[in-house]
This record gives structure tokens, C-alpha cells and sequence, in this order.
């Protein structure tokens, strides 16, 4: 263990972004930062080194996930996650709200906590506010995300209301239940679409103070326009000199915005789900690694790009291991993908960095206006988070 949470803010213009470094007792990181997901204590198809070996400097474990299986007591007697999972780097944990809302076909939110069937064996559970972040500190996770009523979009102001106030309510328990200051835990700003229950809950966990905080309940259905309409007013109200987090975004067109908008941390299982379904990210746009026009195609998939991937194997091969099944199809398409959103936010800290954040923008979106490889919105198939 390398010492304690602590967040530096080393620049911040607004309306550009912010460069940060946040330190945490398994290393530091610097932000912009981009999380890989590794619900289950794995980033599909990848190992440690492989991640380390494309740039990644934290990634984002699931408590939901993990609690159900193999089960918390398993990964504490094993040394807890770090050690479970032979990563010796910063691991940040979901608390499952939004998990236990889009799997659990049983789901009763209560004063105390939330009842649901587990969407693995129909097993009934109750997590508190309380329980859950006891179940990331026994799995070791650097940073903790606090329980919170996530709701579906659309939702009345009335039921957003009674959701916003009821994730404060748990807020408060789960920073009384924090012991010591070995983890780190972050509170999650809830209230649907609506302005006015988002201020207030900003404001309310900012009076209860946090290690961070979190923008959540977003992108989950609503227009993009909302959701960044939201995640603006929300990071012009939280304070500066605590790292902010977007969940559950997105696209790298999403992340320039939110970068834009003051957000500091990003996670999305979009690069490696996309990579198991041959949809490839290039500085030009998507590639459809499946289309028939790649079948004695001798380029990497993005010349510019200087991953593994791309350093060694031809659009040909990558198309032959996926129409074949082959596994390993999965593992170098999710090398590319995570090795650009990391090449991403490395260029967008140089950009910030740089003052330059608006040449950035015009010259990444040029790049996609040129149709120098990538496929069609049709041929590269609907995105979803």
C-alpha cells in the first residue's frame, strides 16, 4: 500500500477541462481519466498485463457483482481484489444501484435498503447502505461508490424527488459507516432530468462531504442533449477541488463533451463490448471489422494507432479470427479499443495541458468528416452502453 486518497487539481479552465492526479493507496492516476469495466473482477478477454500494457492506470470492479460471485468472504480470504486478481494498481467499485435496477427482475426499494432476487439463481437479498460499502471495504477496493436509488428514464418529478432524497438518506449512512480513511468514498448526485432535485442533491452530499463525487443516473435513456445539459449544471456546482465522475460514459464524441463540461473520471463498457461484437474505434470512426470489404484488406485496423494489435495483424486476419469465433479475435479487438480511448485521454490531457482544446476538437472531428475508412452509422451497427 502506497499512502493514502488525495486529489491535486493541477489546472482547470473553464469551459476546456481539468488536469488532475489522484493518488490512491495502490498508486496514482492522472485525470481525464478513462476506466475500463471489470464487472465481475476481469476486463473481458484481458489480463493485468495486458492492461498495463496499454496505458491503463485504474479500472472499475462491480460490489454487486463480485458480492453474488464468488462472494465477498471468498475474496477477503484470498487476500482481497487486488491480490484475488493479481492487479496491483487502483481499483474503483461500483456499489451495484444501477446494476440491481437494469438485472434484477425483483427489485423493492425500502426506507432501509433495497430487496432483490439475484439475476444468477433467483436468490433473494438486502443490501443497505451500510452493508455496501462494508462489502468494498472487505474487498479492498481504493474508492467506493456509496448505494443509491438509481431510477429509470422516464420518471415522474414526484418519483425522482422520493429517489434523490432517499440516495441522500443513504449517503449519510453510508459516510457514518466508512471506517478509516483507507478507502475513499465517493457520493452519487441523483435526480433524473429534472434542475432543481439535481442542485439540491449536489448540494446536499457536499454538505455531508465526500471523498469525490459522482454524476449517475444518466444515460439511461434520455436525449444526449439532457444528459450533458445535466452533467454542466451539476460540475459547475461541485467543488473544484474534489475529483468529479461521470458514470457510465460513453462514446468518445461523450467524453470530449463531459471533459469539456469539468468531469475527471469516465467509465463505459463500450470499447470492449463493442470489441466482442467486431465494431473497431479509429481516429476516423468505427470500424465494422465483420464487413466483407476488409476480407484481403492488408492495413491495420487505424494506421495511425500503435497498439499491439495494430503493430502486428492486418484487417484480414482480425476479420478471419472474428467470422471463425476464434477467442483471440476478442482479446486484440479489446486491446485496440481500450489503447485508443486511453491514446484519447492522453491527447486530451496534452491538449488541455497545452491550451489548445479547441484546435483538438476541430481536428478530431475533421478526422471522422473525411470518410478515409470508417463505416457507416449502418454498417458499424447501433452503439449501446
Amino acid at each position: 500500500m502506497k499512502g493514502g486518497f488525495s486529489f491535486q487539481l493541477l489546472k482547470g479552465v473553464e469551459g476546456e477541462g481539468r488536469l488532475g492526479r489522484i493518488a490512491t493507496p495502490h498508486g496514482s492516476f492522472s485525470t481525464p481519466a478513462f476506466m475500463p469495466v471489470g464487472s465481475q473482477g476481469s476486463v473481458k478477454s484481458l489480463d493485468p498485463a495486458d492492461l498495463m500494457e496499454i496505458g491503463t492506470e485504474i479500472f472499475l470492479c462491480n460490489a454487486y457483482h463480485l458480492y453474488l460471485r464468488p462472494g465477498t468472504e471468498v475474496v477477503k480470504r484470498l487476500g482481497g481484489l487486488h491480490r484475488f486478481m493479481g492487479w496491483d494498481g487502483p481499483i474503483l467499485t461500483d456499489s451495484g444501484g444501477f446494476q440491481i435496477l437494469s438485472l434484477c427482475a425483483l427489485r423493492e426499494v425500502e426506507s432501509e435498503g433495497v430487496r432483490f432476487r439475484s439475476h444468477l439463481d433467483g436468490s433473494l437479498h438486502f443490501l443497505t447502505p451500510e452493508k455496501v460499502v462494508r462489502i468494498q471495504e472487505e474487498l479492498g477496493a481504493d474508492i467506493m461508490m456509496v448505494l443509491d436509488d438509481c431510477p429509470p428514464h422516464p420518471i415522474s418529478y414526484g418519483e425522482a424527488k422520493a429517489a434523490e432524497e432517499l440516495t441522500t438518506q443513504w449517503a449519510k449512512r453510508a459516510k457514518r459507516a466508512k471506517s478509516g480513511d483507507a478507502h475513499a468514498l465517493f457520493g452519487i448526485v441523483q435526480g433524473g432530468i429534472y434542475s432543481e432535485l439535481r442542485r439540491q442533491s449536489a448540494h446536499d452530499l457536499m454538505e455531508i462531504g465526500f471523498d469525490g463525487y459522482a454524476i449517475g443516473g444518466l444515460s439511461v435513456g434520455e436525449e444526449k442533449e439532457i444528459t450533458f445539459e445535466m452533467t454542466e449544471m451539476t460540475t459547475s456546482i461541485l467543488p473544484n477541488d474534489f475529483p468529479r465522475y461521470l458514470m457510465g460514459m460513453g462514446t468518445p464524441e461523450d467524453i470530449l463533451v463531459g471533459v469539456r463540461t469539468g468531469v475527471d473520471m469516465f467509465d463505459c463498457v463500450l470499447p470492449t463490448r463493442c470489441a466482442r461484437t467486431g465494431i473497431l474505434f479509429t481516429s476516423f470512426g468505427k470500424l465494422n471489422i465483420k464487413n466483407a470489404r476488409y476480407s484481403r484488406d492488408e492495413d491495420p485496423v487505424d494506421p495511425q494507432c500503435g497498439c499491439y494489435t495494430c503493430c502486428n495483424f492486418s484487417r484480414a486476419y482480425l476479420r478471419h479470427l472474428f467470422l471463425s469465433r476464434e477467442l483471440l479475435a476478442y482479446r486484440l479487438n479489446a486491446i485496440h479499443n481500450l489503447f485508443y480511448y486511453h491514446s484519447l485521454m492522453r491527447d486530451i490531457r496534452q491538449a488541455i495541458s497545452q491550451d489548445t482544446m479547441d484546435q483538438f476538437e476541430r481536428e478530431f472531428f475533421s478526422q471522422r468528416g473525411k470518410g478515409n475508412g470508417g463505416d457507416s452509422e449502418e454498417e458499424g451497427g447501433e452503439i449501446v452502453c
